[in-house]
């Protein structure tokens, strides 16, 4: 060591600078290495943590909910004047919530659901931590523009995740329940540049570094999925009808296939669809276990959070997630989604299902899902690990010099109004 110290300083300066240089050239690419390595080995995934109303959450997940169809005509009457009494108690503070949680219970035509929602909407209510204001949803982060620009871009996927929902035997409001999650947790990591560029325009954001499409599914995750659906041994097996799901079209690039399939700005379906299998899955490989928690929203999306390495089949398991921070309040995304699912927002588009999940026996036509894809300008695989400023990095439409390009990656030249009902 001494020696090569020794000749070091006898070099030349411009020997010396070169030197120097190639060592910083070396150390960077090492560092990039090393971190490519530990997302592909899912160490920089987050894990989460429990949130803080978790036995709130778990206590209106546990709700025993009725069968409307094992009551007589005069019991589900009489069911639906007991529930009522209680909503007309909440009209009274929070008259948005109440209608919305009778809209939503009304169009699924079960008044079981009224109990359960009203009871997630006292979370807020219960610590005085919910919006004051009687025009708004007493769900603080329900009370933004931001949310009601985000209905409007989840209403225009409706007939997507409702075929998505079909394909995978999962109730379609589950599906919007992780995507809402994301998004929420999207929008607060890139506030300005959801504001200048999805809010105008009201739509989903589509992630193509690190994680995936408009649910920000990574990789190893979309492959875990795809392996899942044909291994007939694992736990986390759908079923005969499923195998053939997530096939890809022969001498494919499986790899650069599965990337433009999740980052497709024109059609959102395979983001739903694997959303739907990890949903599928998790919940039977509980199910399997003893466990079934198919009645728990918010374990399902906290576990959709934060993946299948985290989920561990067990006795009394607590909602939570990853944290994110809305205005001046801190969430987790299994709470952000529960608050959705039991909000009846939305309620129209995603109505409640009696079943939150189903199997088929039929098989499913491969070929048309495959044929949803859309020609879109996606950027290149694997451009996040390049330098901004190398030569390989990939190309961007072109733009006026005074125009900045959509970090979305959306050509809003070709953004069409699109007529919708909201909720």
């Amino acid at each position: 060591m001494k020696s090569l110290w020794t000749e070091f300083k006898q070099r030349p300066v411009w020997r010396k600078v070169c030197d120097i240089v190639l060592v910083l050239f070396a150390l960077a690419g090492a560092a990039i290495i090393g971190a490519w390595g530990l997302y592909q080995l899912g160490v920089t995934n987050n894990r989460g943590a429990v949130d803080k109303n978790y036995r709130y959450l778990m206590s209106v997940g546990e709700m025993q909910k009725l069968k409307g169809a094992e009551l007589t005509p005069e019991q589900t009457d009489s069911l639906w004047a007991d529930q009522l009494a209680q909503l007309s108690v909440m009209a009274r503070r929070h008259p948005v919530n109440a209608r919305l949680i009778l809209h939503a219970a009304a169009v699924s035509d079960d008044p079981s659901l009224i109990g359960p929602m009203v009871a997630a909407a006292g979370i807020y209510m219960a610590d005085g931590a919910g919006t004051t204001d009687r025009r708004l949803n007493v769900i603080p982060w329900m009370a933004t523009p931001e949310w009601e620009a985000l209905k409007v871009a989840i209403t225009r996927d409706s007939a997507l995740i409702h075929e998505a929902g079909r394909l995978t035997g999962v109730e379609p409001r589950l599906i919007v329940g992780c995507l809402i999650g994301e998004q929420i947790r999207l929008f607060n990591s890139k506030r300005e540049m959801y504001k200048k560029y999805l809010g105008p325009v009201k739509v989903l954001s589509v992630q193509s570094q690190f994680s995936y499409g408009v649910n920000g599914i990574k990789d190893f995750t979309a492959k875990a999925v795809e392996h899942h659906l044909k291994d007939r041994t694992s736990e986390y097996y759908m079923g005969p009808a499923y195998e053939h799901l997530l096939d890809y079209p022969e001498g494919v690039d499986t790899a650069e296939e599965r990337y433009r399939r999740l980052v497709d700005y024109g059609s959102h379906l395979y983001s739903y669809i694997y959303t739907g299998c990890i949903l599928h899955q998790t919940m039977l490989q509980w199910r399997r276990a003893g466990y079934d928690i198919s009645d728990r929203p918010d374990l399902l999306f906290t576990l959709f959070n934060v993946g299948f390495s985290q989920s561990e089949p067990k006795p009394n398991p607590v909602p939570g997630g990853s944290h994110i921070k809305v205005g001046d309040r801190e969430y987790t995304f299994g709470a952000i989604g529960f608050d959705f699912y039991y909000s009846g927002e939305l309620a129209s588009a995603f109505p409640f299902q009696r079943e939150r999940f189903a199997n088929t026996a039929d098989g499913l036509d491969v070929s048309a899902i495959q044929a949803s894809m859309t020609d879109c300008n996606r950027p290149e695989r694997g451009s996040e690990y390049r330098h901004a400023d190398s030569t390989a990095a990939p190309a961007t439409n072109a733009l006026d010099d005074d125009e900045e390009p959509d970090p979305f990656g959306i050509d809003h030249s070709k953004v069409q109004p699109v007529k919708h009902t909201a909720q």
